[in-house]
C-alpha cells in the first residue's frame, strides 16, 4: 500500500512538515507500507517556511527598503539546487511593516521587493515563486520595476521617482538598465484574488482603504494607473489591465504580469505543482491531509481543499485531520472528502491542544487507529 500526506500546518502547534511526519509514524506503526510527506501550503503564509523545510532550503535575510523608506530585514527561501526562490513580498513591502500614523499609499513603494528579487538572481535563482498578499502599497509595482532597472520617464526624460504618486508623471519607459538577469528568471505568482487593475473593482477602489487610501489620495492613484497602464501598453504593446489578478496588491500583480511575463495562479494549485503531488496522488491508495480546524462553513482551508481536488481527479481516497472538527461536516462529504476526523482524544484546554507534543501525539494516534481499519 502506498500512503501520501499533504498536510497544511496546525498555526502555533505544528509546521506543514511535522505534522505529515507525525501522520506518517502513526501510519507506520499500523501497517507496513511506503508514505510519503509532501510540503503544503496555499501560497500565503508560510509557505516560504514549508518549501525551505519540505526541500532542504536556507532562508536568506537581506536588508531591504521598507514600503516607506526605512531599511527592514527581509526573509526568502532559497533552494541552491533547484534554482529556485520563494518569496513573500509582505516580507519587504508588507502592511505590517508600516506604522499607522504614516499610512499614505501616495509615498509608498514596492522598492524592496524588487532588490529581493535582483538578492536571489545574483545568487542563481532562475525560478522564482511569489506570494504578493498583504501589501502596504498601491503603487503599482512601480518601485519593484525601478530596483530590476526599469526606467520610467517623465515629460522631460527624467526618472520619476519610486512611489505612487509619480504614477501619474510617467510618460515613456526605458529598458536600457534593466538588470540583464531579470530576462533569464521565470515568475509563478501566488494569486487568490482576480480584480482588475482599475474601476470599482480595482487595486485602489478595493484594497486601498485599509492601505490608508482616502477618497482625495484615491483619486490620483487611480489616474496614476490608468497612465501607467497606457503608457506600459504604448511601451510594450499589450494590455494587461483587465487582466485577472491585475490589482493584487496595489497593482502589483499587473507589473508582474505585463513586465515580467510572470503567470498568476491560485495560490494552493501554484503550490501543488511545484511539490508536484500530483504525480505522488497517481500511484497512491490513500491521501491524508488536514489542518488544526476543519470548518465546512468556509469549505475547509484552501490548501487541504486543493489535495482533495487532486485526489478526486484521481478517483483516490483523502482522508482529512483536524484538531477540531466543527458539526457541519457532512457538506465536505458532499464535495468529495471521504472521510474527516478530529485528533483530539479527551476534553482539554485550546492552549492544552494546541502544545506541539499534543499535536504530534494525537495526530499520531488519531492516523494509527485509521490505518487500522484500512489495511
Amino acid at each position: 500500500m502506498r500512503v501520501v500526506v499533504a498536510m497544511d500546518s496546525f498555526k502555533g502547534s505544528l509546521t506543514s512538515l511535522e505534522a505529515g511526519n507525525a501522520v506518517k509514524k502513526g501510519i507506520l506503526q499500523a501497517a507496513s507500507c511506503e508514505v510519503v510527506v509532501k510540503a503544503l501550503a496555499d501560497g500565503g503564509e508560510g509557505t516560504t517556511e514549508a518549501f525551505v523545510e519540505g526541500y532542504g532550503g536556507e532562508i536568506i535575510t537581506v536588508t531591504v527598503e521598507g514600503p516607506y523608506g526605512r531599511a527592514v530585514e527581509a526573509t526568502y527561501g532559497w533552494l541552491k539546487d533547484k534554482q529556485m526562490a520563494i518569496m513573500e513580498m509582505a516580507s519587504s513591502s508588507g502592511i505590517m511593516l508600516a506604522k499607522k500614523s504614516e499610512m499614505n499609499p501616495l509615498k509608498a513603494s514596492t522598492f524592496g521587493f524588487g532588490e529581493m528579487i535582483l538578492d536571489a538572481a545574483g545568487r542563481g535563482a532562475r525560478t522564482f515563486l511569489l506570494g504578493i498578499g498583504g501589501s502596504a502599497t498601491n503603487d503599482g509595482g512601480l518601485g519593484m520595476l525601478t530596483a530590476l532597472g526599469y526606467e520610467f520617464l517623465d515629460e522631460k526624460g527624467v526618472p520619476v521617482d519610486k512611489t505612487g504618486e509619480s504614477l501619474g508623471k510617467i510618460r515613456s519607459v526605458s529598458f536600457e538598465k534593466v538588470h540583464p538577469l531579470i530576462s533569464q528568471c521565470t515568475f509563478q505568482v501566488a494569486c487568490d484574488v482576480n480584480n482588475p487593475l482599475l474601476g470599482e473593482r480595482g487595486a485602489t477602489a478595493v484594497y486601498g482603504p485599509q492601505k490608508g487610501v482616502t477618497a482625495e489620495t484615491g483619486k490620483v492613484l487611480e489616474e496614476g494607473l490608468l497612465n501607467f497602464s497606457k503608457v506600459t501598453r504604448d511601451a510594450l504593446h499589450r494590455d494587461h489591465s483587465a487582466s485577472s489578478g491585475a490589482g493584487a496588491a496595489g497593482g502589483l500583480g499587473f507589473a508582474l504580469l505585463s513586465y515580467l511575463n510572470a503567470e498568476l495562479k491560485e495560490g494552493v494549485k501554484l503550490v501543488l505543482e511545484a511539490v508536484k503531488l500530483e504525480e505522488d496522488v497517481k500511484h497512491a491508495d490513500i491521501i491524508f491531509t488536514g489542518e488544526g480546524r476543519i470548518d465546512a462553513q468556509s469549505s475547509m482551508g484552501k490548501a487541504p481543499m486543493g489535495v482533495m481536488e487532486l485526489a478526486k481527479r484521481h478517483n483516490k481516497r483523502v482522508i482529512a485531520l483536524g484538531g477540531s472538527v466543527t458539526k457541519d461536516i457532512a457538506k465536505l462529504n458532499e464535495l468529495g472528502m471521504d472521510a474527516c476526523f478530529s485528533i483530539l482524544s479527551e476534553v482539554v484546554t485550546l492552549e492544552e491542544a494546541m502544545n506541539r507534543e499534543t499535536a504530534e501525539r494525537n495526530l499520531q494516534q488519531t492516523a494509527s487507529q485509521i490505518m487500522r481499519l484500512l489495511v
